[in-house]
């Protein structure tokens, strides 16, 4: 392997950006963690939305990633040194959440980033019955 190779320079720099993000992060990416990964046993078919977003925040809350999907965790400027540590956080809380839906309910596999999804999500299946207001 030659010295200037430059795919050892970009190895180097991503493990020394994960190295020096604190576990306590929500940009830190545990070795377990990966966008295969089920969040909840039962993936989300359309009923039970608020049964399945329960599971789905505290899994989040574990994780230390729910700030992805509550906006709390902004993405920083493209040119910080945390950006794309961010990006690959957010794919991957949007990953855990489109395996978290059953095949009929995942039309929302386009969207881009985890807030975005989270509240499409949002709008589509937490809707209140008026009958149950009163």
């Amino acid at each position: 392997m030659a010295v200037d190779d430059p795919n050892i320079e970009f190895t180097t720099a991503t493990t020394e950006i994960q190295s020096t993000i604190d576990v306590s992060s929500p940009l830190y990416i545990h070795p377990c963690d990966s966008p295969g990964l089920v969040l909840i046993p039962v993936p989300f078919d359309g009923l039970g939305y608020r049964s399945w977003r329960r599971g789905v925040l505290r899994a989040l809350s574990v994780k230390n990633k729910l700030g992805f999907i509550t906006g709390e965790c902004k993405n920083p400027n493209s040119k910080s040194i945390n950006f794309r540590q961010w990006e690959r956080c957010d794919d991957m809380v949007t990953s855990w959440i489109l395996n978290s839906l059953a095949k009929e309910e995942d039309s929302v596999e386009y969207v881009n980033r985890s807030v975005e999804l989270w509240r499409e999500l949002e709008d589509r299946y937490d809707q209140t019955n008026g009958a149950e207001l009163y």
